[in-house]
């Protein structure tokens, strides 16, 4: 069933609409819900949304509860490809728990943590930017992490990043939610603007799982993998010395030593070798630069360090 969960109206007799399928039966009150397109420009979730709602859909005597889909938290971004509200020049993510008697979006936003309270588990979809790729991973603050590693370790993901809070994540959905005692998972996996099938299908085989463990979910499951549980510095970050063109001579997942060469950033007006890229630490590379084109500081990858106290960070940033 197509519920609208909040309505508000634009120029020109147009309307931003909220929309989420909910797909129920039987006579448990678990109730789990998945959210996406908060960031118009992230498109994983769009295709984890389609194939966990048709899956449910046509195996629905196996459901014993409710399971709410959220496809695009941000039509007006997904529609127009941007990460923002377009209209607003806004991040949706740095707006919630938003306000009844605030702005059209704060009002929005309000409406939204009120529609999603009270799931006993929500599942926050991201993608990374345009410039990186990020294995399946769940993002977790420290404060939160005794209550929802637990259930992070049923996703089928390859990691879990227990990092510590910033002040900017507090008006992030997902510290809303968790505030309000809904546990919510922050899911980041894949790349911008792009769908990654077979991420999209180990997360969608993870959904199965949590939901077999929640008790609403009767139907055939898969093993899931065992994730890497990653406290706060214990990744090392690495930034280009250079302006130029990022070629990875290394590959997504790998595991790299402290000093290996990782890439190199190239000049292609003198042709010259601008900088070597090396590991900062030994581990497993789960960010890795994407689009090409960096400037002195970019990002080109993140390692997952084999020894927490050892790791080194050298900049980066929380791209949710």
């Amino acid at each position: 069933m197509i519920k609208t969960v909040t309505q508000a109206s634009l120029a020109v007799n147009e309307n931003l609409t909220i929309k989420k399928n909910v797909i129920k039966n039987g006579s448990s009150s678990k109730r789990i819900c998945v959210v996406t397109g908060i960031h118009g420009d992230e498109l994983e979730g769009q295709y984890f949304a389609y194939l966990l709602g048709s899956y449910i859909k046509k195996n629905i005597d196996c459901l014993d509860g409710t399971v709410e889909i959220y496809p695009a938290l941000n039509p007006l971004g997904v529609d127009s490809i941007t990460r923002g509200i377009p209209l607003f020049d806004l991040d949706m993510n740095r707006i919630f728990p938003g306000s009844k008697d605030g702005t059209m979006m704060e009002t929005v936003c309000s409406a939204i943590i009120d529609d999603i309270t009270g799931a006993d588990i929500c599942l926050d979809v991201h993608s990374s930017n345009i410039y990186l790729k990020e294995l399946p991973q769940i993002r977790i603050s420290v404060p939160t992490a005794k209550t929802l590693v637990p259930f992070a370790k049923m996703l089928n993901v390859d990691f879990i990043w227990v990092h510590e809070s910033a002040t900017v994540l507090e008006s992030t959905l997902a510290h809303s939610l968790n505030m309000r005692g809904t546990k919510t998972l922050v899911v980041e996996m894949g790349v911008g603007m792009r769908i990654t099938k077979e991420y999209c299908i180990q997360l969608f085989k993870g959904a199965l799982n949590l939901m077999k463990n929640l008790g609403m979910w009767s139907g055939e499951t898969k093993p899931v993998r065992e994730p890497i549980i990653s406290v706060n510095g214990a990744v090392g970050f690495v930034n280009s010395r250079a302006a130029g063109i990022f070629v990875p001579t290394a590959n997504f997942g790998d595991h790299v030593h402290e000093g290996d060469h990782i890439g190199d950033v190239l000049n292609p007006l003198t042709s010259e070798v601008e900088a070597e890229i090396t590991a900062v630490c030994d581990g497993m590379i789960f960010t890795l630069r994407e689009y090409p084109i960096v400037y002195g500081g970019s990002l080109l990858a993140r390692i997952l360090s084999d020894t927490p106290e050892e790791a080194v960070t050298k900049g980066g940033d929380q791209q949710w």
